[in-house]
């Protein structure tokens, strides 16, 4: 059936657009209108605009990220999108803390493929003074002497000062932690853990003066107004890398029969959190293959500034060649690590509001807090 083109949508687009490049920002209101956006047409209209809105704060750049899973398996929380959950039976591998070779191994890889950011990764619950965080701070130092690529940790959660502090004085400039989805959705997928839980986490490390890379994960049911709040969150909460997973269900865990994200949708979905967050790196992780298929190559059309290469935790990426070679044939460039540059020009969320609503200050944070 042939759909009628909307005027006033498109008129809503290109306004909406046009505020963010100027550096306004979009209410809930007006976000949620966007996530609602169905025609096909209005959709491209979309993408095109966010398209705008990266390449004025973006330019040509794209920012580049690895993983290492650092600690695999048995993890004691019951996060039903994750494979390495204790809760649940899956073929995932189980280990200790990564060893100095195989990080030093994984970090060389990264340098020789233009990766920023190599992140170690463990799956557990968080992490406590003792043993283990000497021992996760000397692996930082390890990495960071190595000077091929800043060192990125995400450990969980964090109740103490004095961790994060310790964090950031071994060389940990940004901590990857994600919300996973909107706070009223959170106790869907996950009840050994709060939402406020990961916000505090943010509160400490950012006190700490740690850059957050926090995002979520698109297609566990969530609703569209449940992603726009997210998007939202993370504007709040002043994520500096926001991660955009996509749902690869795993055999095993609660969701393995998830039926995938529409590539559109997912397409959309992107477009949105750029309109949100004009300034913040926006990342597309784990899921991308098997839930855009064809139109990987689109998501910078749709505003996407970064990319996640090499493997995920538990399953396999494209191989990095493949996509340094879509990066070449888009004209878009790898080889960039000052992709921080711009929001220290302005540390303002995007809402509007400006110095009255810095999501770098210590308050704008607390304030989520109950």
């Amino acid at each position: 059936m042939r759909t009628a083109f909307d005027a006033t949508i498109s008129d809503r687009i290109s306004s909406l657009g046009r505020r963010v490049l100027e550096g306004g920002g979009v209410s809930r209101e007006e976000a949620l209108g966007l996530f609602q956006i169905e025609s096909t047409g209005d959709i491209f209209e979309l993408l095109a605009w966010a398209n705008r809105i990266r390449e004025h704060f973006k330019g040509n750049k794209i920012h580049l990220c690895s993983i290492v899973n650092a600690k695999a398996g048995g993890c004691s929380e019951n996060c039903k999108f994750c494979s390495q959950s204790s809760f649940y039976q899956t073929d995932s591998p189980r280990y200790g803390f990564v060893d100095p070779e195989p990080a030093k191994q994984a970090a060389e890889e990264a340098g020789r493929n233009h990766v920023t950011a190599l992140g170690l990764v463990a799956a557990w619950k968080g992490l406590n003074e003792g043993p283990m965080l000497d021992e996760v701070c000397e692996r930082v130092r390890e990495l960071k002497a190595q000077g091929q690529v800043r060192v990125d940790v995400s450990l969980g959660i964090i109740k103490e000062q004095l961790v994060a502090d310790r964090l950031r004085e071994a060389g940990v400039e940004c901590y990857g932690h994600n919300l996973e989805s909107s706070r009223r959705f959170f106790p869907e997928h996950c009840t050994t853990h709060t939402f406020e839980d990961r916000v505090r986490t943010i509160r400490l490390l950012k006190n700490s003066g740690v850059r957050i890379c926090s995002g979520g994960i698109i297609g566990m049911g969530e609703t569209r107004e449940d992603r726009c709040d997210l998007a939202l969150e993370l504007r709040e909460i002043g994520a500096s890398v926001v991660p955009i997973n996509f749902l690869n269900p795993i055999e095993g865990t609660p969701y393995e029969k998830n039926p995938p994200i529409a590539p559109l949708e997912a397409l959309k979905t992107i477009a949105c959190f750029r309109f949100i967050l004009p300034r913040q790196e926006i990342m597309v992780a784990g899921g991308r293959a098997k839930n855009l298929r064809d139109l990987q190559s689109m998501i910078f059309a749709a505003g996407a500034s970064a990319l996640m290469v090499g493997n995920y935790l538990t399953t396999l990426n494209r191989p990095v060649e493949e996509d340094l070679r879509m990066l070449e044939d888009l004209r878009l460039d790898p080889t960039w690590d000052h992709h921080f540059a711009d929001q220290d020009a302005d540390t303002s969320c995007g809402c509007g509001e400006g110095d009255d609503c810095n999501p770098r200050k210590t308050t704008t944070v607390n304030s989520l807090i109950p």
